[in-house]
């Protein structure tokens, strides 16, 4: 069988999105399903980027599919630096039956990808955060029971979440309102490959300045941190720049009186997210962080069968 990756959730088609969710809910209900799959097998994970949810969660999946996880910590691997990334794909083929990186920079993934014998997965990159974006929609199907017709409103900085959240929803049906201040707008290619999606499954990518304007009638509130990792030397600039763009209950009184609060998480209450909203009845943050497992698990059970 061809190796097949997961690097970009803009790479797999609408029918394989959805078998991939599927499996997943399925994962979800039986745990001990697919319990053999990866026996015998390790799988490195190489992090550039220290990580709670990513980490754990995939290492207990990995483990709950029969295979065993080694964790490589930035100071093991230096990718480009200490040896080329090609060497290191090639290494590891050796050794373990999938990759499965955590970068500061995509093209490291895509290098990773290119050069290894292996499936390789995207745990995070600056470009996307495919996995995160999976357990959103998982979770909201859980929550709506349907995709298609929903409205997510994403308020914050357009960055590899929002790329993600753009291409997932344009594959699903689901429109999607992006409100950024000027200069933080999300990657434009994705912007492009979002709206060509979705004009087969009738759903509307939009960008836009006015908060509540993206908030109007939506089903799903959605927001990140400001100052991601690696951006700390822009936290003054930034909190200036996202000032107006909290998700508060000013926001929320616009949205669809059934909606749900989202966060990838980590989340900063009092920036991004009143603690009235993040703390409250429509908050769904801690659904998403464990559909994170689920999700993972039927990644890889997607790419080894």
């Amino acid at each position: 069988m061809k190796k097949r990756d997961f690097i970009s959730i803009g790479d797999s088609s609408p029918a394989d999105l959805l078998a991939i969710l599927d499996l997943a809910a399925q994962l979800k209900k039986n745990p001990g399903l697919h319990a053999g799959l990866l026996a015998g097998k390790s799988m490195a994970m190489i992090f550039q980027k220290p990580s709670n949810r990513t980490r754990v969660s995939f290492e207990t999946g990995i483990f709950q599919l029969g295979g065993n996880a080694i964790y490589l910590a930035p100071d093991d691997i230096s990718l480009g630096k200490r040896e080329p990334t090609a060497d290191i794909a090639r290494t590891l083929s050796r050794y373990v039956g999938g990759i499965i990186a955590r970068v500061f920079f995509h093209r490291d993934l895509v290098d990773l990808a290119r050069y290894a014998d292996v499936p390789v997965i995207n745990a995070l990159s600056d470009h996307s955060h495919p996995c995160q974006a999976l357990a959103d929609i998982l979770t909201i199907r859980e929550k709506f029971g349907n995709l298609a017709g929903l409205k997510l409103a994403y308020i914050g900085d357009g960055n590899n979440m929002t790329n993600s959240l753009m291409l997932a929803c344009a594959m699903t049906g689901m429109h999607m309102s992006v409100a950024t201040p000027a200069g933080y707008a999300p990657d434009a290619v994705f912007v492009t490959r979002a709206r060509a999606l979705a004009a087969a499954t009738g759903a509307r990518i939009e960008l836009m300045r006015d908060p509540a304007a993206a908030a109007a009638d939506a089903h799903i509130l959605y927001t990140d941190t400001w100052v991601s990792m690696g951006q700390e030397s822009e936290t003054l600039k930034r909190l200036k720049d996202f000032k107006g763009y909290c998700i508060d209950q000013t926001l929320t009184a616009v949205a669809d009186k059934d909606y749900i609060f989202m966060h990838c998480l980590p989340a900063h209450r009092g920036q991004e997210v009143s603690e009235d909203v993040i703390d409250g009845p429509h908050s769904v943050i801690f659904d998403e962080a464990e559909n994170r497992l689920h999700v993972q698990k039927a990644v890889m059970v997607f790419l080894y069968t």
